[in-house]
Formats: structure tokens, sequence, C-alpha cells
């Protein structure tokens, strides 16, 4: 919701009044946001969160972000909202035991802090049962919010430094959705985060950053009835485009 835009905080405005019309999850960039809130990271050059942090109502909008959801699974059409995607490691309610871990963190003020000045980081890229604390929860959030290419062995292991379209990634990589291994297959899942991918659908996915940041255009999709093959999108025209 921020940092992509002209008016960051007049998008969390919007969202937010909406209430339960709107259903939102947490991406890298609004992790980002809370971290700066708290002093454990500057605003980049190209960033748009000064206006947040120095807005009026800014410390209701930051408990409003803390507050959103990392991973939403609809109960009537089982479609699942994410921001980048969901380890192939993992089936759903996994996903969703790991992700109430994170967003019980980021919900009480003091956890909170605590998590943001350890969240940073690629490591573990490897996925095991394990793991405890924040490297368990750092897994969560790269997996959610950053992750992009996977290892395409049976490990699935994350990788954060191909961000480009999947066709120019190393051979020893996949996009996550189509890990051989991926154990929400036949789940429909709707992510953004990825803007080289572009607007793309498989059968059981759908991606919509289609590049709104560089000019190009937003993507929405109607869900409703929906599955990843028949969604209907609209392409709107973005500010430069």
């Amino acid at each position: 919701l921020v940092n992509r835009g002209p008016d960051s905080a007049g998008c969390l405005r919007r969202v937010r009044s909406l209430g339960a019309a709107a259903t939102t999850v947490l991406g890298n960039h609004d992790l980002h946001l809370l971290a700066a809130s708290e002093g454990l990271r500057e605003p980049g050059r190209r960033d748009t969160l000064r206006e947040v942090l120095d807005a009026p109502d800014a410390a209701e909008l930051l408990e409003w972000v803390a507050s959103q959801p990392l991973l939403h699974v609809d109960p009537e059409s089982d479609w699942t909202l994410v921001h980048a995607g969901i380890p192939p490691v993992w089936d759903t309610d996994t996903a969703a035991a790991e992700a109430r871990q994170v967003e019980a963190e980021l919900r009480e003020p003091r956890r909170r802090r605590a998590l943001l000045e350890v969240m940073y980081g690629d490591t573990p890229a490897l996925w095991d049962p394990a793991l405890q604390g924040y490297e368990r929860l750092r897994f969560a959030i790269n997996g959610f919010t950053r992750m992009r290419m996977v290892e395409a062995d049976s490990r699935a292991g994350l990788e954060f430094a191909s961000n480009g379209p999947p066709e120019e990634a190393p051979a020893n990589l996949v996009p996550w959705f189509d890990h051989p291994g991926r154990r929400t297959r036949g789940q429909p899942v709707v992510f953004g985060h990825w803007a080289a991918l572009g607007h793309r659908r498989g059968s059981d996915w759908l991606a919509l950053d289609s590049g709104c940041v560089w000019d190009n255009a937003m993507t929405l999709a109607r869900l409703d009835g929906a599955t990843p093959q028949t969604a209907a999108v609209e392409h709107t025209p973005c500010p430069g485009a």
C-alpha cells in the first residue's frame, strides 16, 4: 500500500476508511515503513514514506498497518491473497499458521520493535520445522513478502538475487509457483510484488504486478466466482504511461 506512488498516506487513509469492505495483506514496503517508524531504518532517497511518518495521524495509520495480515484465505472462494508468494514446501494450513505467528508479533508494540530489529536478512533460506524464534519468523516474512525464485530441488530454498523476468534466471532456479513440489497446487492464489514478471496467470495462480511503479499499468482482477484462468482483468494506466 505504500512507497509505490505519490500519496502513501492518502492510500492508507483510503483503504482504512473502507473498513471490512477492503482486505489487504502486508508487503515488504509496509514492513519497511514500520521499521522506519521505529527509527530502525532511514527512508531512502526514492522512498515516499516520510509523508506517512510526518502525518498528523501517523500513529493511527501505523497501528492500522501493523494490524493487517500477511496472508488471507477467502473462506467462500478459497482464493488466497499474499504479497509475494507462499514457500513451495508449505501447504495452506502451514502457511496460515506461520503467518499468524508473525502477525501476533507485529500487533504488540514491544514485540513488534524486537522483530523489526532482526527482520532484515536473507537467511535462513531453507525451511526446517525445527526453526525457532526470529529465524522462523524471518523465513516466513521473506517467503510472504520478498520471494520470487526458489531453488528447483526438493528443498526449494529461497533466493533473492534474481528479481528480473524468470526467463533470465539461472537454470537451477524456478519461480516459486512453478516449483514441481509446490504443496499448494490446485488452490488459487493471487499475488503481486514481481513487477518484472508482469501480469501472467497459470492454472492456479494469478500475478497482478504489471509494473505501475515503472509507469506501466495497474492490473485489477475480479475474482468472484472465477478461477485464475477465467478471472476478468482491467488495466488502468499509471502516471507517465
